[in-house]
């Protein structure tokens, strides 16, 4: 895995910048949570590039599990994902809801997804 620590304005983030295979399970989902508390952060910032084709297709379950993860162990989590595709079928319908609360959030700038990190 392909990631960098960023340190700004006394905050840190891991910023996962590629990955070998798509993350696609709760393990996944672990082994970032695993790198967070090495790294001593509980933010981070997902490329959509990283996340497997299925990450967007609900029927998956792998959005939902992934996601539960991240709640669980208290990571805050902004994924960069273009417009179209989270703008796409049921996946719209979850991003709008988490985009409502403060531990997933949705962006399609990385500016964007940074500065809601930083805050």
């Amino acid at each position: 895995m392909n990631y960098k620590l960023i340190e700004k304005n006394n905050k840190r983030y891991i910023e996962i910048l590629s990955s070998q295979s798509p993350l696609n399970s709760e393990q996944d989902a672990l082994d970032l949570i695993a790198l967070c508390w090495e790294l001593d952060t509980h933010q981070l910032m997902l490329h959509g590039e990283v996340l497997s084709g299925d990450f967007s297709n609900l029927r998956t379950g792998i959005a939902g599990g992934m996601l539960q993860k991240f709640i669980n162990y208290s990571i805050r989590v902004a994924a960069i994902i273009p417009t179209e595709v989270a703008n796409a079928g049921r996946f719209r319908e979850m991003v709008l809801e988490t985009n409502k609360g403060n531990a997933f959030r949705v962006f399609d700038k990385k500016e964007e997804a940074e500065s809601w990190l930083l805050k």
